[in-house]
């Protein structure tokens, strides 16, 4: 990396922080498709700082495209600074794979090994919406995880299937404090504001989905409380 200077970031600074959250996008590298939910996080008195990223190439991300992302994480985060507010890093899909990787998994996108991602540590929790967690089924892979985590999967999801979050709040458990939650008839890409122009959630209230995410998202960053079981019309996991 060039140093933050060669990265584009999107920052919004609330006047007075409480914390700051370092938002990490999907495969598609736009950050600004989750625009209302940054500024609605920005509005809950927390400094947002998102990342823009090349689109992904294929649909399964390689090594020479996460370890770029994850130095990119940690150097939008160093040029927001104020090192004594806590840091809540929210992510969608391989966004949310990149940070727990910087919260300390090993992340093996093949059999080469794992990637050479330094430990950010700043983070303090995480959000993971869509994780995939292939990336962590080696031996020991999520072995140095230990900060609370809320995952939330999406029971239609057809690319990261619930499965997915299930197998980290199994493997984390005793381990990790993993509050897992199933967003019933969402997909994937409910989670976005802005969705792919070929795809519909034709039997979901999105709107009123986003506006709740925005809220339980903001009180996990700024005080650790997770939602409720049967928040937004989820099943509870945990």
């Amino acid at each position: 990396m060039g140093g933050a200077e060669s990265l584009e970031i999107s920052c919004r600074p609330a006047p007075d922080p409480a914390g700051i959250v370092l938002f990490a996008v999907g495969g598609g590298g736009d950050p600004l498709r989750h625009a209302p939910l940054l500024d609605a996080l920005a509005a809950r008195s927390l400094t947002v700082v998102a990342l823009h990223s090349p689109r992904l190439a294929g649909p399964r991300a390689t090594g020479e495209e996460l370890i770029p992302r994850a130095q990119g994480l940690r150097a939008a985060l160093a040029a927001v600074g104020r090192p004594e507010l806590p840091v809540t890093g929210i992510g969608h899909s391989i966004g949310a794979a990149t940070l727990l990787a910087l919260a300390g998994a090993r992340m093996w996108p093949d059999a080469r090994g794992p990637l050479p991602i330094e430990r950010e540590p700043r983070l303090a929790r995480l959000v993971m919406m869509a994780p995939p967690t292939a990336f962590f089924r080696a031996p020991g892979a999520l072995r140095e995880v230990s900060l609370p985590l809320l995952v939330l999967a999406a029971s239609e999801d057809t690319v990261t299937p619930p499965a997915e979050s299930e197998f980290l709040h199994r493997a984390l458990a005793g381990q990790a404090p993993v509050d897992l939650h199933i967003v019933q008839g969402a997909g994937h890409f409910t989670f976005m504001h802005a969705m792919p122009p070929d795809v519909a959630d034709t039997q979901f209230d999105r709107a009123a989905f986003l506006d709740r995410l925005a809220n339980v998202l903001a009180d996990f960053a700024l005080t650790g409380a997770v939602p409720a079981a049967g928040s937004f019309g989820v099943q509870g996991e945990g």
